[in-house]
């Protein structure tokens, strides 16, 4: 059945009573709450606004032993609420008179226990969640407890062992948006779910980068090994609750280890695609983070072959905030890439990371990568609107990824279903080079759920130009109405990139968006801030530490044309001050690409004078821009993923 919680709505946004209930902290106060509680007698549960069932499903009944439940809402009297039928709020006078203590299920509780406060027994204590709260100081808007931004939040990913490690890196973008400082609240948990360190930390002055190295917390304080989850509050929050962040998994030898995802979307979701299965050489293991302070149960998850109703459930349970890594391969013997795998989550935990070990190659060496899956939507349907309107929005929902120069890279590319309503994907799949022109096409039809179709985009590129050609260029996935109308505007893919000459692998997926038109369909062309369309790009570029280097590929993608050339602006902004140092313009053919590399953007001397760390900022007032970004470890190894904004 999975967790019964509500954590997002494509209506109204992400949730935030699971955060304030489910927020490291608050075990224990729910502890002492329930103590306290039972020392004053039989309970009575009032529940005004129906936000016990999230406290049940993360805490059961937390050990309360309960004589009644009331409501306020008379739609609900008779109902199930905590294992008994729900009276009427105005029956605890007669009903309650035994009560020793009443149980208001409520954050900002004061006026619901006001307006029933002469209906409650005489002597009896009164509480509230709001013995649950975070202090004051730490909130963004104390006055209503369950605003989002008073729960800025996030998990990573986090490991420092056997000489891997991980990097968590971001800005203080919350300064853009009337921030006037914010702190960090960070908690480290083992892989059993027990906490290694917790600690506040001062954040960083406005626009100033902000760095969580696994090497410095290990050494701060005094930690052995660990493999687990870093859970990351942003206090102060301005304009934006989603917790951005690249995280960056290196080993001490990066020829071994080299690569980076995107931050772990902070909403537990039901299901997760984009899955791969492992090839013959290689094994695949999911990184699952319980994202709660409930364990859980074993059979809670589980892994099938998409397209296929079999699932293998996971026979152990993990323990609240715990990490396990889930074997795809023995989970599900007998899968090989390109099938991919669904993953029954169960709103158990965020968006997950996965792992691929690659057997030693002739050099002898056993390499590694991460990437993540994706959310895959419930909610959806065929919109057959789509087919209807494609007249006017030219190529419409596009999915851009780079195409890496094709005489050093292979570049492969997997549609994945990425929502339960997705029985047929009509996929076609545009080339272009740098400057725009198209180059080639390839027709995938209208695949089923079922279908695991891959195909290697550098080889016909080479194909269509007539050699491996040195150069790069970009390749857009698109709905194709020719083949079949199942299109929902959920487009994604995995894309895979694979280094002739070391053998390195990197891959990343992402979803469809319509770009670059004045045009509006639903909410698209996306828009951080205001209504849609969104028609400016800033994107953050996080640089890799010395020697490792940048490299960054630009897409500028258009559903219908657009302004012929971009106007866009690469300010590297000092790390410790977030000011700008110095800018670089480039201006993009619409429909075109463009590929750098740090080292090759600024002379040393600038460089040194950004400081550790700096970043760059992407910005362009003319177009959206969609971007790509990655670390060049010499020639051994590299890593690559899709940028975020803010």
């Amino acid at each position: 059945m999975g967790l019964r919680i509500d954590t997002f709505s494509n209506l109204t946004g992400g949730e935030t009573l699971f955060k304030a209930l489910g927020h490291p902290s608050v075990p224990a106060r729910v502890a002492e709450l329930v103590r306290d509680l039972d020392a004053a007698g039989p309970v009575a549960l009032y529940d005004p606004w129906g936000e016990f069932a999230a406290f049940q499903a993360l805490y059961g009944l937390g050990g309360l032993e309960l004589a009644a439940a009331y409501v306020q809402d008379v739609t609900r009297v008779g109902r199930p609420l905590a294992g008994r039928p729900a009276e009427p709020v105005t029956a605890l006078a007669d009903r309650g008179r035994s009560a020793g203590a009443v149980l208001v299920a409520a954050f900002d509780a004061g006026r619901p226990i006001d307006q029933i406060r002469h209906l409650v027994p005489p002597g009896a204590r009164i509480e509230s969640f709001d013995r649950l709260r975070l202090p004051d100081h730490l909130l963004a808007k104390p006055k209503h407890y369950l605003d989002r931004l008073n729960f800025a939040t996030n998990f990573a990913f986090f490991r420092d062992a056997d000489g891997s490690h991980t990097r968590v890196v971001t800005a203080n973008y919350w300064s853009g948006y009337g921030s006037a400082a914010i702190t960090l609240g960070l908690t480290l948990f083992d892989a059993d779910g027990a906490v290694l360190a917790d600690w506040v930390d001062g954040g960083p002055p406005a626009g100033a980068s902000l760095v969580i190295d696994s090497r410095e917390v290990r050494r701060r304080f005094g930690l052995g090994p660990f493999t687990g989850s870093l859970f990351l509050h942003i206090h102060g929050a301005a304009g934006h609750e989603v917790v951005k962040y690249a995280l960056d998994t290196f080993g001490d030898a990066p020829q071994h280890e080299l690569s980076c995802t995107h931050d772990a979307n902070a909403w537990p979701a039901a299901l997760y695609a984009g899955l791969p299965a492992p090839r013959d050489d290689e094994r695949v293991v999911l990184w699952v983070q319980n994202s709660h302070p409930c364990a859980i149960p074993a059979g809670g998850i589980g892994l099938n072959r998409m397209g296929e109703d079999l699932v293998a459930w996971y026979n152990q349970e993990i323990p609240p905030f715990g990490t396990r890594a889930l074997d795809v391969g023995a989970l599900l013997p007998g899968l090989r890439w390109p099938d991919q795998v669904e993953v029954q989550a169960g709103k158990y935990f965020v968006r997950p990371r996965y792992e691929i070990w690659r057997e030693p190659a002739a050099d002898g060496r056993r390499r590694s990568r991460i990437a993540h899956a994706n959310v895959e939507r419930t909610d959806l349907a065929p919109d057959l609107d789509l087919e209807t309107h494609a007249p006017l929005l030219g190529k419409g929902q596009l999915l851009p990824a780079p195409i890496l120069p094709v005489g050093r890279y292979r570049t492969w590319i997997l549609p994945t279903p990425m929502s339960t309503a997705q029985h047929h994907l009509p996929i076609r799949a545009l080339f272009y080079d740098a400057a725009g022109r198209p180059i080639g096409e390839h027709l995938f039809g209208n695949l089923a759920r079922s279908q695991s179709v891959a195909i290697e985009a550098s080889a016909l590129v080479a194909d269509a130009l007539g050699r491996a050609d040195p150069d790069y260029g970009h390749l857009e996935l698109i709905y194709d109405f020719e083949a079949g109308d199942c299109a929902d505007g959920w487009l994604h893919a995995i894309f895979r990139y694979e280094d002739r000459v070391t053998g390195h692998v990197a891959e990343t997926s992402f979803g469809s968006h319509i770009f670059n038109t004045a045009l509006v369909y639903r909410n698209e062309p996306q828009s951080y801030a205001g209504r849609p369309p969104g028609l400016t790009t800033r994107l953050f570029l996080r640089l890799g530490p010395a020697p490792i280097d940048t490299v960054c590929h630009l897409i500028y993608p258009a559903s219908t044309p657009w302004h012929p050339r971009s106007q866009t602006v690469l300010s590297l902004i000092s790390g410790d001050a977030g000011a700008e140092v110095a800018r670089e313009t480039r201006e993009i053919p619409c429909g075109g690409s463009v590929r750098f590399r740090f080292s090759e953007l600024y002379d040393p001397s600038t460089r040194a004078a950004a400081g550790p760390p700096p970043y760059i900022l992407v910005r362009d007032t003319s177009c959206r821009l969609f971007g790509y970004h990655g670390c060049l470890a010499g020639g051994e190894a590299f890593s690559f993923d899709h940028m975020f904004g803010f």
